[in-house]
């Protein structure tokens, strides 16, 4: 094939990528000569310049989260981030924006996986020397590797393969550190190149491109704006330049005002509910026929052995839909089947997605925060912002923290993920703010002062979390109960506030991980083991605490009309599963500190394998609750508000 046609087979394969991407149709056939080459030329045209800084090397405390005084404000913005290099134009006629060559293809020195990215350096010592160098770090120092997983988010961008078929975990963000030329652009305003990533599809290799938007003259400065997609003339730039460019922020408020409707409907498919006077749809009292159950989970189909209940086939003959895909029609099912049940209600997504549980719930509180200490209200929420619509709120608040020597560990996490999946724990608020460019993510105040469990196997004291099992029968009147067998998920390492990388030490959740090891404890067990451990504090006391917190969040979903709220269906009934974590909290005048529960999720369609592993009435007794109407005293509490 000649040169022409496999250009023209370049295009094919690249237009829309190339288009999406900005990059001037002029360039094309250099950059494909240049990829097919292998031609890394960008050498001969710009030169690198060590910075020197004179020897002062004190970091920046906006991202080290160092603590003062806060009229002290340059304990807040101490000098601009400095990098270790920068890039010039080295020919002496310059750059020509409009010339079909000057594109040039940057590698990528180190392409890697969070989870990962700490093993890789320790594996390859060459590596470990190359990123030094970019960075800046000290080459002989014992926590070299260290300076480096903390310096790194300056440096690294991310990609993500959105390739039909593949896992979760095969979607994870891929990030890389580009080589000693990209890596040495710096930031601008006003630019004058722009540098794009690049998958070359013949090799599947990724690239960046780099081309000049203006003409430039020998020896200027090449930049470019490192967050060229925000306008320059929104708030929230400034937060996201924060790696790069030390500003305070504590002139903007970062109290939280509930968004509108419209936020909690974008990105959902409408869903229709019923109107107006509903009959009640009462639990089935004739006994003679079995309940017909048509399930999608496939733990519901092996467990639900009790003669009330017949599986059946499909949905039409079905009194009962336990479906695992979510149902939007509710309007529809009351009008065409008013006698059918359904395991959902319409718009519990206020409950189940990560920063509408944290804007529902704070329906019950009554101030923000308490100026002093800055802890928010509810007390059982953990301080939560959603990263890309409060992230002006967010680093306002964070560099309050610092200002009053506060603890800003967070816990940042993808609103749509399970399992701990992209999740993040950092200090730092150049890591923070650099995580949503991988996808929609919350920060949540992280608990730094646990409740910890010991496990005398290991002889550790181990991070530890409570699932309750919530079953609803109705929002309004509310109408709910919590399984008396609550489970108990183990972190497998001792815990302390460092080594945020080592999933085993700060996450609880192991039955994803092959290599780790599943702690399994039964709650009369735990229950046991907690009075041994903690015999000043009843677990009754603590357990009567979760409760009042479940009835109140769920209150809570019913305050606001549809879409912001939950509205009355009386064929719905939920299983929800809530995840909770206890945390040290001083008390006003007490001796001990206080046992504070915080809920942490509320997950849709929970696993509950184990749960029938551990109690095989599991399902029956549920069922029976929800759609016989069968008081089960012995199996399920109540949850009642506080009286």
């Amino acid at each position: 094939m000649d040169g022409v046609n496999l250009f023209t087979q370049f295009v094919a394969q690249h237009k829309p990528q190339l288009e999406s991407s900005g990059v001037p149709q002029h360039f094309w056939q250099s950059l494909h000569r240049k990829l097919v080459k292998e031609t890394f030329d960008a050498g001969i045209f710009l030169q690198l310049l060590l910075i020197d800084y004179e020897g002062d090397d004190q970091e920046n405390t906006l991202e080290t989260g160092a603590v003062g005084d806060t009229n002290n404000k340059t304990l807040l913005v101490a000098e601009e981030p400095r990098p270790r290099f920068a890039l010039s134009v080295a020919c002496e006629e310059g750059i020509k924006a409009k010339d079909p060559d000057a594109i040039y293809l940057i590698d990528h020195a180190w392409t890697y996986r969070v989870n990962y990215a700490r093993q890789q350096l320790e594996q390859h010592e060459q590596l470990t020397d190359r990123m030094c160098a970019i960075m800046g770090v000290d080459i002989d120092d014992e926590d070299r590797i260290d300076q480096i997983l903390v310096k790194m988010w300056r440096y690294c961008h991310s990609y993500t393969i959105a390739t039909n078929g593949l896992s979760d975990e095969e979607r994870l963000p891929i990030w890389y550190v580009m080589d000693e030329v990209g890596s040495a652009i710096t930031h601008s305003d006003d630019p004058n190149f722009r540098l794009v990533p690049f998958l070359y599809l013949n090799t599947q290799t990724t690239y960046s491109l780099l081309f000049p938007i203006r003409d430039c003259d020998y020896e200027e400065q090449v930049t470019r704006d490192f967050v060229e997609y925000v306008s320059k003339h929104t708030a929230d730039r400034d937060a996201l330049l924060l790696p790069w460019r030390a500003t305070d922020l504590r002139e903007h408020s970062f109290v939280q005002v509930e968004p509108d409707a419209e936020y909690f409907s974008s990105g959902h498919i409408p869903e229709s509910y019923p109107e107006g006077d509903i009959a009640t749809l009462e639990p089935r009292v004739n006994r003679n026929q079995p309940l017909k159950v048509y399930s999608e989970y496939d733990v519901v189909s092996m467990h639900l052995t009790d003669s009330c209940f017949q599986l059946v086939a499909n949905e039409s003959e079905a009194d009962v839909l336990w479906l695992t895909h979510h149902y939007k029609n509710f309007a529809e099912l009351a009008h065409n089947t008013p006698n059918k049940f359904i395991n959902q209600f319409p718009y519990e997504y206020v409950l189940t997605i990560k920063d509408l549980l944290a804007i529902t719930g704070r329906r019950t509180a009554k101030q923000h925060h308490n100026p002093d200490t800055l802890e928010t209200y509810p007390r059982w929420l953990p301080t939560t912002f959603n990263l890309k619509t409060e992230l002006l709120q967010f680093a306002s608040y964070y560099q309050h923290r610092v200002a009053k020597g506060l603890d800003n560990h967070w816990i940042v996490k993808p609103w749509n993920l399970a399992r701990g999946l992209d999740t993040h724990i950092s200090d730092s608020i150049v890591q923070i703010v650099r995580l949503p460019i991988t996808g929609p993510k919350v920060a949540q105040k992280y608990i730094e002062r646990p409740v910890l469990f010991r496990r005398s196997e290991l002889d550790a004291e181990v991070k530890f979390d409570i699932r309750y099992v919530i079953l609803v029968k109705s929002f309004q009147p509310l109408e709910a109960y919590v399984h008396r067998k609550f489970f108990l998920r183990f972190a497998n390492k001792s815990f302390s506030l460092n080594n945020y990388d080592d999933y085993e030490q700060h996450f609880t959740v192991m039955n994803y991980h092959e290599e780790a090891e599943l702690r399994h404890i039964k709650c009369e067990d735990f229950l046991s083991h907690w009075k041994e451990q903690y015999p000043a504090y009843d677990w009754p006391i603590i357990e009567r605490e979760i409760c009042m917190m479940l009835h109140e969040v769920l209150s809570c979903a019913t305050k606001k009309s549809p879409p912001c709220g939950i509205p009355p269906c009386q064929q719905s009934r939920a299983l929800y599963a809530a995840d909770i974590m206890l945390s040290w909290e001083r008390s006003n005048g007490n001796e001990r500190d206080r046992m504070q529960p915080k809920l942490l999720e509320i997950n849709w369609t929970p696993d509950c394998k184990r749960a029938c592993d551990y109690y095989p009435d599991f399902f029956n007794d549920i069922f029976k609750l929800l759609f016989l109407g069968e008081q089960n005293n012995e199996s399920f509490l109540q949850l009642e508000g506080n009286t």
